[in-house]
Order: structure tokens, then C-alpha cells, then sequence
């Protein structure tokens, strides 16, 4: 528990830089470090090649580390930063802290709360949930040739999270990975098909610590499509020893953007397909995360969302709300209380994590929660201010989503309408009919509406 303490620490700080959470293998290498190891030693207990871990991950680990510390690590100096670091992190709430040979001993109170839930779960963490059945099939799809995973939900249902476990599996495969978000791609970037390639080949190299050669392969006679699918192949793939990971994230993104869409995804799909009858494509796996369906209209056989494994992550349901509410330290012994919580927010697992923090904290009893959870005032306020924003800027959502909490039955709804309601979370999809998604959203919103001057309104 102290090492984990220690992680959590380091992660929390990672992500609030706007860093990826250590990987598995960078915690068995600083664990390593710590315990004098050298990196043969470590290579060989964890079952890894020991140029895997003394050329890829511990490079890694440093520059995360010196991005903390403010100093450049290295494995000389990295126990002293890190003692360092700890203690000054932690002297408020610790009796003592020290690292000694050949094991971290580090006294730590153990009532520390757990902290705030806010984005993906890293993967040390002890609150994270699994869908057993969807772990066991990705991990055994991403060690397929020319595999291809679709991972499918609304936002804060737990996609990153899950995807950081398939990159640190692929890790452990001995894969080279690449996780790429589009919500960072610039919008004039989006805007042309061309400058958007090149920003994922130009990516795809950086993380890969390759050469860039992007204009070496680029010819505008072949076009964006071709130039980029001869990068990857000729170059990228060709000077990898092992199979390559590419995640991309937030795919979604593209959907606003139809003429880069209908561009990307059927090149998607050919990279895919190439992999059929190409050898060298069959080292490409493929993981395509987005928040909703594509509402781009394509042909099927252009499509990369009609392919591969298609996984939906679901909301919890109610063993894991009783098993996660263990995780937190409550004494929810017959599951009654877990109900009560599950009627207004359903399994939503953001939802569920933000409830059971405060309950564990004592900050709130769960009366106390439940009556105040769909008002202003209660701890889901700013999240639902967020949404409030996004319904006052966009009115044609508000008078769609108005309509959907007000009917008591599935209504039709513009696909893009639908496309967004749905990748915020606020309904569920029916046989293309919107549903509210939660009794939360619906007792928050359902008075919602828009006047003459295109204004959003409680009424």
C-alpha cells in the first residue's frame, strides 16, 4: 500500500501536467532503481529483454520523473529526487518517510483519502472496476495479426481507462505502442485532409523516438492517402523489429469534419484489410476509441466501424457498485444502498466513483447525497453546469434533449442532434430513439427549454 501510495502521487501529478499515468513497466523499473537493481536484473525477473528496458521504458521513466522533479533524472540520481519529492509531497499527512535498500519503507497514514476521481483511472489504482469478460477479449484480439478493436462509449464511461490497460498489456507483449488523442489536433488541422496525415505520421514518429522523414515519403502526385500509407509501411513499419499498437483516441472528433472523414476512415479500413494479403501490415493492431456512433455518412465497405472486435463499454452494474463502495471503505453489506444510489445515476462509473468519494470522505451522508444530487447544490453541480453550458451555447440540443426528458417514449432525433446528446452522456440510444439516460439528467434538466430569443430557460 505505501508503494502504491507513492504512484498515486507521482500519477496525480502526471496528469494534472497533462502527462500519460506511469505504465506498468515504468513502475517495475523505478521499483528496480529503488532497490539498487540493474537493469538486466530487472529485465530478467520481469521476463523482458533487457534493451526493451534499459533503451525504451527507462528513457521513459525519466523524462517523466524530470518533468516532476523539475531536475533531469537519471538512475544515478533518481532515489535521492524521488526521497525528496515524497517527502515533500507528503509531510503534512505522514509520521515518517524513507527509502532504504533493498526495499521502499515508508510509514503513511492509513486513513489518507483517496483522491478526487477526474479522468482515467491509473492503472496502480485500486478503485478501477474491470468488465472481466471485455479485458479477456481485448487482450487476446491485440495479439492478432492486423487486429482491429473498436471501443465504443460516452464520455467518462471508462474508455481511456481501459485503453491504457490495453497499451501496458501490448507493453508486456513486448509491442512498441502509440496513443494518439484527436481532441488535440488543431482545427486547422482538421480542416484539411492533407496537413492531418501528416500530423498523425508525424506523430506516430515522435512517439517512436524515429527520424521524421515526412516529406522523404510525402509526393503530391500520389496524394495525402497514399503518401501516408507508404510512410507507415515503408518506413515506420518497416524499422520496427516487433508488432506496433497505434491507439487512437477520440475519433470522434473527426466526425465534425466530413471531408477529412471520409478520407481517414476508409484508409483505415484499407490498412486493415491490408493486412489479409501484406505481411508487414499484419504488424499494425489497431484500437479506435470514440464516444458515439459516426453519423459521416459512408459506404459499408468504406467504413472502419462495421470491422474488428466492437466493444461497448457498459455502466456498472450493481456488484460492482457494491465492490467498488468496499474499495472506498463503506460498510454497504446488503446492497440496499448501492440501489438507492444506482436509481438516480444508474452504473454511470464517473458518476458512481464522484458519489462514493464523498460518502468514503464523510463529507455527505447518502440522504443527504440523493436528495440534493439533481440541484445546483449538490456534488454533481459542476458537472451538471458543464452540460448547462454546452445545451446554452448549442439551443437546438436543449429543444431535442427538452423533448426527450418530457416524452414517455423514445423519440426520433437528428443524427447529428443524436450524435451529440449521446456522446455527452445525457441519452441513450434505442433503435435510433433517444431515451434520458439518467433520472439525474432528467430531474435536473426536464424543466429545461428555450424562449423566443433562442435563450436557454428553466421554466
Amino acid at each position: 500500500m505505501a508503494i502504491d501510495f507513492i504512484f498515486d502521487i507521482l500519477n496525480r501529478k502526471l496528469v494534472e501536467i497533462q502527462e500519460d499515468p506511469l505504465h506498468s513497466t515504468e513502475i517495475l523499473v523505478l521499483q528496480g532503481v529503488c532497490e539498487n537493481k540493474t537493469y538486466e536484473e530487472i529485465a530478467q525477473q520481469e521476463r523482458y529483454s533487457c534493451g526493451y528496458i534499459t533503451n525504451v521504458v527507462a528513457p521513459r521513466l525519466y523524462r517523466k520523473l524530470s518533468l516532476i522533479f523539475g531536475r533531469r533524472v537519471n538512475k544515478k540520481n533518481c532515489r535521492v529526487l524521488l526521497q525528496s519529492y515524497i517527502t515533500e509531497q507528503t509531510t503534512p499527512v505522514t509520521k515518517s518517510i524513507k527509502i532504504n535498500s533493498p526495499e521502499l519503507d515508508l510509514s503513511i497514514q492509513e486513513d489518507a483519502l483517496p483522491c478526487y476521481p477526474s479522468g482515467s483511472v491509473p492503472l496502480n489504482s485500486p478503485f478501477y472496476i474491470e468488465h472481466p469478460n471485455i479485458q479477456k477479449s481485448v487482450y487476446a484480439e491485440i495479439t492478432k495479426l492486423g487486429a482491429l478493436i473498436r471501443i465504443k462509449a460516452p464520455r467518462e464511461m471508462g474508455k481511456t481507462s481501459l485503453t491504457l490497460r490495453i497499451l501496458d498489456y501490448a507493453e508486456r507483449m513486448g509491442y512498441r505502442t502509440v496513443s494518439l488523442s484527436l481532441e488535440q489536433v488543431d482545427r486547422t488541422i482538421l480542416s484539411d485532409a492533407n496537413l492531418f496525415l501528416r500530423w498523425l505520421c508525424a506523430n506516430i514518429t515522435q512517439q517512436l523516438q524515429m527520424e521524421q522523414k515526412l516529406d522523404e515519403y510525402w509526393n503530391k502526385d500520389f496524394g495525402s492517402k497514399l503518401s501516408s500509407t507508404f510512410y507507415l509501411r515503408n518506413y515506420v513499419l518497416n524499422q520496427i523489429n516487433t508488432s506496433l499498437v497505434l491507439v487512437l483516441d477520440e475519433v470522434n472528433y473527426i466526425f465534425e469534419y466530413p471531408e477529412v472523414a471520409k478520407d481517414f476512415f476508409p484508409l483505415l479500413r484499407s490498412w486493415f484489410e491490408e493486412a489479409k494479403r501484406c505481411k508487414i501490415w499484419q504488424k499494425l493492431r489497431l484500437v479506435v476509441v470514440h464516444s458515439t456512433e459516426i453519423y459521416v455518412p459512408l459506404q459499408l465497405q468504406q467504413s472502419p466501424f462495421n470491422i474488428g472486435l466492437p466493444i461497448q463499454l457498459p455502466n456498472f452494474n450493481l456488484d460492482q457498485v457494491q465492490e467498488l463502495a468496499q474499495r472506498y471503505g463503506l460498510k454497504w453489506s446488503d446492497g440496499e444502498e448501492a440501489k438507492q444510489l444506482m436509481a438516480i445515476v444508474g452504473g454511470h462509473p464517473a458518476l458512481i466513483q464522484i458519489a462514493l468519494y464523498y460518502l468514503s470522505s464523510q463529507k455527505i451522508s447518502l440522504a443527504q447525497l440523493l436528495e440534493t444530487a439533481p440541484t445546483s447544490s449538490g456534488i454533481y453541480a459542476h458537472y451538471l453546469q458543464r452540460h448547462l453550458t454546452v445545451l446554452q451555447e448549442q439551443p437546438e440540443l436543449a429543444i431535442a434533449l427538452y423533448n426527450t426528458l418530457n416524452s414517455s417514449e423514445p423519440v426520433p432525433l437528428e443524427p447529428i442532434i443524436a450524435y451529440k446528446l449521446n456522446s455527452m452522456g445525457l441519452i441513450k440510444l434505442d433503435n435510433n430513439k433517444a431515451i434520458p439516460s439518467s433520472q439525474l439528467y432528467r430531474q435536473y434538466f426536464q424543466t429545461l427549454c428555450v424562449d423566443d430569443k433562442r435563450q436557454v430557460v428553466f421554466t
